[in-house]
């Protein structure tokens, strides 16, 4: 989508009436910022009475906010709204393409050795932090895995561990740059490494959404299960 195409932020209102209109103010707020409903009303030929019952409607839904009046302005400022992060990040952005032009750029530059060590470091973080989220969850793999699975998931993984005859396994329902690893691999095993650190042995990884699977699966290896009984499969 480019900017002045019409942007869809009011949910199930559809293409007609009352939503169409809002989708008109939307985009009129995401290309010229903050403005008053007497400045919106000559672009959408209506009076400003009639722009301000859709913009109560649109603040209600969340979709826009009040901004802050203009410094220097003398007398009472006329209310002036703008679009709120929650109706932004709705809106279509760039940031894969972007990365996937820096490694690429990297890769020109450094080799693919400089993407792994990229990559390392990226995941140091993330290992850390669920590293202190796992504390007091023991020496067991797969019980490990369990907590790992928590503590990704409040990453955004959207991760569960289920019990398996051999062991366990570790789903993820959500890669938040899947887009690049399909191009740079190197994410995916960087993070296979540390989820294998995490839990206290090898690991080995079945799936990955950045290949067009459907589900990141980590297969953990175990003598001992920790859900669901001896012998139960689940899938992920």
């Amino acid at each position: 989508m480019k900017f002045g195409q019409t942007v869809s932020t009011t949910g199930a209102h559809g293409a007609t009436g009352d939503g169409r209109t809002r989708e008109r103010i939307s985009t009129l707020l995401l290309n010229h910022g903050p403005q008053s409903a007497a400045e919106l009303a000559r672009p959408l030929a209506m009076t400003p009475n009639g722009v301000r019952r859709h913009l109560d409607a649109m603040q209600a839904d969340g979709i826009v906010e009040e901004a802050p009046a203009a410094a220097g302005r003398r007398g009472r400022p006329a209310r002036r709204f703008g679009l709120t992060e929650a109706a932004r990040d709705t809106l279509p952005h760039t940031y894969d393409d972007l990365a996937v032009a820096a490694l690429r750029h990297l890769s020109a530059i450094g080799g693919r050795e400089a993407v792994r060590a990229f990559a390392d470091q990226q995941v140091s973080g993330l290992e850390a932090r669920c590293l202190a989220a796992m504390d007091g969850a023991g020496d067991d793999p797969v019980a490990r895995a369990d907590a790992l699975a928590s503590a990704l998931s409040a990453e955004g993984y959207a991760a569960s561990a289920e019990s398996l005859a051999s062991g366990g396994q570790l789903c993820q329902r959500h890669c938040p740059v899947a887009h690049v690893a399909a191009e740079f691999p190197e994410l995916c095993q960087a993070e296979t490494e540390v989820i294998a650190r995490l839990v206290g042995t090898h690991v080995q990884r079945l799936a990955t959404i950045a290949r067009g699977d459907g589900v990141c699966t980590t297969h953990v290896p175990s003598g001992v299960l920790v859900t669901g009984g001896a012998g139960r499969q689940r899938v992920c």
